[in-house]
């Protein structure tokens, strides 16, 4: 399946077959389409973006016509990846008309193949509404960020036993009932491994984790914390691959210092009277 598009179904052949699959986010033409030829298997526009592109202190500021603006961008870099975008905060919990609402914008309007939100139990019904119509959904348990506020910051869930939001029992009865709501697929995001496994094994949909171990289905991480993008922090869930703050800060000090000693342009980069190759707007 290496050339072949990624469709919803493919994800449950995947699990079925145990072929883990590959998850990045991505916000823009050129990461979507280096991601894309590299193989990846699902690109998600996520409200991450609000942290790790906008610079907020949480995903909560995130509108929905900023994700579709970023969804657009994604879908003309990709050809084979799956493209899934997210619901961000106050964009589907107020009713299930506003969600069926806001999810076919993001299908209709962004290029979407498929939409994600964050909650369990109490988002199954807008989830089977959602899929009544058409629209894929996948589900988000455990670490939810649009969740900051009433976790406290961003806190790992299930560590205790009890049926409250982010106890291990109430985990179990999400994932449950965001499958039987006819989701296609499960992040499972801060959780413990031993958790995360139980959740895999006992599910039919495919699982996705971030920060949950290695027992899921597949892995997703943010492009930011893969390349090196982060200044400085990264969390103890994400390895770096790449070191592209250091490059790009290196390759910056070495055109200001050119562009000082006048070293840059040089021939080469100028035009003369002769005809030569066209420009590019900057």
């Amino acid at each position: 399946m290496v050339n072949d598009k990624v469709r919803v179904p493919d994800l449950a052949r995947m699990k079925a077959a145990r072929t883990p699959i590959a998850m990045l986010t991505a916000y823009d033409y050129p990461f979507a389409r280096i991601f894309d030829q590299a193989g990846i298997d699902v690109l998600l526009i996520g409200d991450s973006l609000g942290m790790v592109v906008q610079g907020a202190d949480s995903t909560l500021p995130v509108t929905l016509g900023e994700i579709i603006y970023h969804v657009k961008m994604v879908v003309r870099g990709r050809q084979r990846a799956l493209v899934v975008a997210d619901l961000p905060f106050l964009t589907y919990q107020v009713s299930v008309e506003q969600a069926l609402r806001n999810a076919g914008r993001l299908i209709k309007e962004g290029g979407a193949e498929a939409v994600k939100l964050e909650g369990g139990i109490t988002m199954a019904e807008t989830i089977r509404r959602l899929v009544d119509i058409d629209i894929p959904v996948m589900g988000h348990i455990g670490l939810t960020p649009q969740s900051v506020h009433r976790m406290g910051g961003h806190r790992v869930q299930g560590r205790q036993s009890g049926n409250g939001p982010g106890c291990r029992e109430r985990l179990l009865e999400d994932a449950l009932a965001v499958e039987q709501a006819g989701a296609f697929s499960l992040v499972l995001e801060g959780i413990p491994a031993e958790l995360a496994r139980e959740i895999t094994d006992r599910a039919a949909i495919p699982t996705i984790g971030i920060g949950a171990g290695a027992a899921c289905d597949g892995q997703v991480l943010v492009m930011h914390d893969v390349l090196g993008l982060s200044e400085a922090f990264v969390p103890r869930f994400a390895k770096p691959y790449a070191n592209l703050w250091q490059d790009a800060s290196a390759a910056a000090a070495s055109y200001i210092r050119e562009v000082r000693e006048r070293a840059f342009p040089a021939a080469e980069h100028t035009y003369g009277a002769s005809r030569g190759k066209g420009a590019r707007p900057s």
